[in-house]
């Protein structure tokens, strides 16, 4: 998956503690607006949290860790 901004939906969870981020996601899931989404987020708990969901429901993602406070997760639905 590409991180191309034309092709994907932000959800900026960053300085939000979890579940925040989580439920900014399944809130952007349920809308349907876009396939593809990027959550960004400064919380390192939300990588246990995205990935159990993603693999749950099976949604494909990427995790890339750009720093020790900032984390971006590609999901396709």
């Amino acid at each position: 998956m590409s991180e191309d901004p034309a092709l994907f939906s932000l959800i900026d969870a960053m300085g939000k503690p979890c579940p925040m981020p989580l439920l900014m996601l399944k809130r952007a899931l349920k809308a349907r607006n876009q396939k593809i989404f990027l959550l960004k987020s400064s919380d390192p708990h939300s990588q246990t949290d995205v990935s159990r969901y993603c693999q749950l429901h099976q949604l494909k993602f990427e995790f890339k860790k750009i720093s020790d406070t900032e984390y971006h997760y590609l999901i396709e639905s």
